[in-house]
């Protein structure tokens, strides 16, 4: 049987994931075995530099439990960088290699205690010949010359615990780097001495005090969520920070509803990013599309959209519509003009976009109804600063036109399925179970239901959950691997995304009119109470959401900071802004950082 693991569900994360909330001296004993595994662990056979694994778009991955204890932990990790499906302990290999046959990746968990039999030995024998194998060795290595036979990577760790478990499944992926070597002999093949070296390359699981920070300077955390959540700003979120490519935050509060038996909230949810899509989706394929000559910045989007001719929209400028200067109004309340026969609760030929369960509009809606709107819609601010939705509406017409690719198939194949962002993506619910979603809104006025996995944004939604503006889900820790690559200039995983020089160029403040980059919001030096934070430098950037989500990127101090939530449920209030929750915590994490140099 197939399970994905859960990463909330095992007690291990309170002390690893959420050391943060853990006493000090708790979060060093966790560093301190970590590192002892880390400094015993050797990776064997890795002549052909398979490790770490690369091309994650290409991979389908599983990893079997051959009786290790810590498998679940193991697991766990794992996911952090890819979609891992895991096998239980069987003995009926021949069943397990039918179920293996979508897997071209396998990873396997053997121990001291493993019976390497024949059968045991065939089937790692024939996993080789037909995919690409791992072998994750923990145990004394009395066993290890049974596997002399084997080409696979052997991932050794002599030492048996949970941070064992956690340092071997993040070398896989490359999140922590290994310089180990054999203490002694095993074999003619497994010599002392012999090892690989394995480079970090991906973000890194790990606790404060790694960076010196004390974890009880971030305890403030925990006060201004609750805060949050007992004044009703928000029923959860989820809080996470990276520093020097090594995660030190991710933990969750709250529950996914205020209702007593809602379900609590994990780090793993996924949540309605909200107007991150404009930088973690549609700035994401216009950079692609600049750096590779595709498109230019200055020419006037009638040269890419026909529909644009001969209406007062024609000479806007592409770059315009990135610094939200072409003048459009902030927004249009598409669903205010829907009529009865606009719409079916059933889904048919004509009816054929989803916009919730149960709700279904006209194929032809967006071209006969709202695109019209939006090419008739004044001009009332044109060369002045007007934040709006409007500007990536047509900024996603015009990379379609380009590309003739949708926008959520580009940046999936682009950028998501090779960086290992499995959660990342519209439309969740096509991929995800009502569980794994943060539920939003009780639409009262337009679905007349709770939005679980549909876009919240009301337009986004009348497009089929695909817009430039509004749709994408995600959870914080694949939007964290995003941002990372941009806080790497570019690079990520061992592969290159983007030039450096484009990265500064679309995150830098282009504009005199207004504090943004392009696409990307930026700091803001007249704010009252500091945008995005009191301490943030010059050169940060990322952007909010309006269903109450953040994500920051501070080159200066090499930071990340994601805050999740949703704040529209039940209903739309401004109480997270009000209480200044999502800048105070990022306070806390600059305050922690500045008292570990003192």
């Amino acid at each position: 049987m197939i399970k994905k693991i859960s990463f909330a569900f095992f007690l291990f994360i309170s002390t690893f994931f959420f050391a943060c909330g853990q006493e000090h001296k708790d979060a060093q004993n966790w560093l301190e075995k970590f590192n002892n595994a880390g400094q015993a662990t050797v990776v064997l056979n890795n002549e052909k530099a398979l490790l770490p694994l690369k091309k994650l778009e290409i991979k389908t991955i599983a990893s079997i439990d051959l009786g290790y204890k810590y498998h679940s932990i193991f697991d766990s990790i794992l996911n952090k960088y890819a979609d891992i499906k895991t096998f239980p302990l069987t003995k009926d290999l021949n069943a397990l290699n039918a179920d293996l046959k979508f897997f071209n990746t396998i990873i396997i968990q053997v121990t001291d205690s493993t019976e390497f039999n024949d059968e045991i030995l065939f089937f790692i024998n024939q996993m080789e010949n037909t995919r690409q194998v791992v072998i994750n060795y923990f145990g004394e290595g009395k066993n290890l010359a049974k596997l002399n036979n084997v080409k696979a990577p052997i991932v050794f760790s002599p030492v048996k615990d949970q941070q064992a478990a956690s340092f071997s499944a993040q070398l896989i992926f490359g999140g922590v780097a290994c310089l180990g070597r054999l203490p002694i002999s095993f074999s003619d093949k497994y010599q002392r001495n012999t090892g690989f070296d394995i480079d970090r390359i991906r973000l890194q699981f790990t606790v404060p005090e790694d960076l010196n920070i004390n974890a009880n300077d971030l305890k403030a955390i925990d006060e201004i969520a609750a805060e949050a959540i007992r004044n009703k700003a928000t029923p959860g979120m989820v809080v996470f920070a990276a520093k020097d490519g090594k995660v030190i935050f991710n933990k969750a509060y709250g529950a996914h509803t205020y209702d007593t038996d809602a379900q609590k909230e994990s780090v793993n949810d996924i949540f309605d990013l909200a107007s991150i899509t404009k930088v973690g989706a549609t700035t994401m394929e216009v950079m692609h599309l600049y750096e590779t000559n595709q498109l230019d910045l200055d020419t006037t989007i009638d040269t890419y959209l026909a529909q644009a001719r001969n209406t007062d929209k024609a000479d806007i400028k592409v770059k315009e519509l990135m610094l939200h200067q072409a003048g459009f109004i902030p927004y249009i309340p598409f669903f205010s003009a829907i009529k009865p026969d606009d719409f079916s609760r059933d889904s048919s030929e004509v009816y054929n976009v989803k916009v919730a369960d149960n709700y279904f509009m006209k194929k032809s809606y967006f071209n006969d109804v709202m695109w019209k709107q939006m090419l008739a819609s004044p001009l009332k601010t044109r060369g002045k600063y007007v934040y709006s939705d409007l500007s990536m509406y047509f900024m996603k017409e015009v990379i379609e036109q380009i590309t003739k690719t949708p926008l959520q198939n580009y940046v999936k194949t682009n950028f998501y399925n090779p960086l290992g962002m499995s959660s990342t993506g519209f439309n969740p619910r096509y991929r995800f179970t009502k569980s794994e979603i943060v539920p939003t809104e009780l639409d009262t006025y337009f679905r007349k239901t709770l939005l679980m996995g549909y876009v919240h944004d009301q337009g986004a939604a009348m497009v089929g959950g695909v817009s430039g503006h509004a749709g994408l889900f995600s959870n914080a820790s694949d939007l964290a691997i995003l941002f990372q690559m941009l806080l790497n200039r570019g690079e990520y995983g061992g592969d290159r995304y983007f030039k450096p020089e484009i990265v500064n160029f679309f995150t830098t403040k282009y504009s005199e009119l207004s504090r943004r980059g392009l696409g990307f919001d930026g700091f803001d030096s007249k704010s009252t109470y500091g945008y995005p934070s009191k301490f943030a430098s010059s050169q940060s950037y990322g952007h909010t959401g309006y269903t109450g989500t953040c994500v920051w990127v501070d080159p200066k101090e090499n930071l990340i900071y994601i805050l999740l939530s949703n704040r529209v449920n039940p209903e739309v209030n401004n109480k997270l802004s009000t209480l200044n929750i999502r800048p105070r915590i990022q306070d806390v994490i600059y305050k922690a950082i500045q008292n570990a140099r003192n």
